[in-house]
């Protein structure tokens, strides 16, 4: 088995999850939070994808389907336009509401199309290409690719526990 494959079968379980924690949920469930400073469902789905579209987008040279397939004015979010959540304050995480969760599935699923497209077509050199000079040691695409995937896994977990404790509260 390639390391690409790995990634795609990594990347198609997020995708799974990101369904499982969203369809089916009234946006009410998808915007609450469970207090003051924490993040709803529907931020943290917002967030892994927006990151990973941030991230693939870099990596891969491809714009971001945020921008590029109308995203962006279809969340119509009080937000910078580029935002990704990444060190977002209270305020600005309760400005990411949703009326349906398929507007979140949506996104995800054009992000991770446009993913998955990528990384069809690496080679195992690929992996070792200089992505992020900012870090000591540098960023390389294979080590990119594993932290835009673990930190999608994390979101979606969250994700996943955020909903429970919601719907726990309301029942």
């Amino acid at each position: 088995m390639h390391a690409k494959d790995i990634l795609i079968d990594g990347f198609n379980r997020i995708l799974e999850e990101v369904h499982a924690a969203v369809e089916g949920v009234t946006p009410d469930v998808l915007n609450a939070r469970p207090a003051a400073d924490a993040n709803s469902v529907s931020w943290l789905i917002w967030h892994l994808t927006r990151v990973q579209d941030d991230h693939m987008a870099d990596a891969s040279g491809l714009d971001q389907v945020w921008l590029t397939q109308g995203w962006e004015k279809r969340f119509g979010l009080d937000l910078p336009r580029t935002a990704t959540g990444y060190g977002h304050s209270a305020a600005q995480v309760a400005k990411v509401r949703v009326g349906s969760g398929d507007l979140l599935t949506g996104y995800y699923d054009a992000v991770h199309e446009q993913s998955l497209q990528f990384l069809r077509g690496l080679t195992a050199k690929d992996f070792e290409r200089i992505v992020d000079e900012r870090w000591d040691p540098p960023v390389s695409l294979g080590v990119r690719l594993v932290s835009v995937l673990s930190d999608d896994l994390q979101h979606v977990g969250q994700a996943a526990y955020v909903r429970g404790l919601v719907q726990s509260a309301a029942a």
